[in-house]
């Protein structure tokens, strides 16, 4: 039996989900630096912009601001601010 690799069943999660309407973009054309940035740097694990643009799409009757409030999600503090573990507001 051939033995899976990491690569293997990405390339295949990727193109299932291709073949079902979705974009595909690899990480580096999406990475900090680039024109087609989406994220501010590499800690942020979520695209901000597309975050923004499901929540709206997947509750049209929702207000812009609490929608926005939505956007405010804890992140885990790192050795640059406070104890491992702790919680934080990200504004």
């Amino acid at each position: 039996m051939a033995a899976f690799t990491e690569s293997t069943v990405e390339q295949a999660a990727l193109a299932w989900l291709e073949n079902m309407g979705y974009l595909v973009l690899s990480g580096p054309e999406i990475a900090t630096g680039e024109v087609a940035a989406e994220r501010e740097h590499y800690g942020q694990v979520w695209l901000p912009h597309r975050l923004r643009q499901a929540l709206q799409r997947l509750n049209p009757r929702v207000r812009t601001l609490h929608l926005a409030q939505g956007l405010t999600l804890p992140k885990v503090v790192n050795a640059t601010g406070g104890k491992r573990g702790t919680l934080t507001n990200l504004r």
